[in-house]
């Protein structure tokens, strides 16, 4: 959990992802509020290709260090990445959807699920080429698991 800081969708310097036809995810600053989500660790080598994948080369997003809190009560300074000048922007329902089978899939608190489900999207229905790779490899996933 990210005590203060709320899950926020943007467009940087106001143009739509040409990936997900949407906002992107970011975290911006909000007393009382928090953020829900998945503690990955990596070795500090990989740091650059992940900034890379982030687009901080490209000046879309900066890396921020944040304190969270696990299930368990520990604290953690994590690396997280919050988008540079940006401009609102709702998520396409697929971005929308990538995140919430994510809270699923992890088992992030019911009461956030719940909060994501409800997230407005842009209502954008054509082709989104990244999403009908994941669901491929979900569903290829399925196949070779039965």
């Amino acid at each position: 959990r990210l005590q203060d800081f709320k899950l926020e969708f943007g467009h940087h310097q106001g143009r739509t992802s040409s990936v997900w036809r949407g906002g992107t995810a970011t975290i911006g600053q909000s007393p009382g509020d928090e953020v829900w989500g998945i503690v990955w660790k990596m070795n500090t080598s990989n740091l650059s290709s992940l900034d890379k994948q982030e687009g901080v080369e490209d000046g879309i997003y900066v890396p921020v260090e944040v304190n969270v809190h696990t299930q368990v009560g520990k604290v953690l300074t994590c690396r997280s990445y919050q988008m540079k000048d940006y401009v609102y922007g709702p998520p396409s329902p697929q971005y929308k959807k990538v995140i919430c089978m994510g809270a699923k899939q992890n088992g992030l608190p019911t009461d956030y699920q719940k909060k994501l489900e409800a997230i407005e999207t842009n209502n954008y229905a054509g082709p989104v080429p990244i999403m009908e790779d994941i669901e491929a490899a979900i569903k290829a996933k399925k196949i070779n698991s039965a």
